[in-house]
């Protein structure tokens, strides 16, 4: 199984955010946080639309299961 990758703490850092404060905007731990960063847990798809509404983004553009075998649109 691939890692999912994901541009969440460059799209944070773009913002100037702490880990702890992003934390606070999704109700999750700073440790959830760095995990999801790190690669360490995937987020929930519940957590991944919240995610994805902060930044006013798709959830496709911030995360990246680096699925190949299939054609995209």
């Amino acid at each position: 199984m691939e890692d999912m990758k994901n541009r969440l703490k460059v799209l944070r850092a773009e913002r100037d955010w702490s880990q702890a404060e992003l934390g606070a905007r999704l109700d999750v731990s700073r440790q959830a946080v760095n995990a999801i960063e790190t690669g360490k847990y995937d987020p929930s798809l519940p957590l991944a639309f919240r995610i994805a509404r902060l930044f006013d983004m798709h959830i496709e553009e911030i995360f990246d299961d680096e699925f190949t075998g299939g054609q995209h649109g």
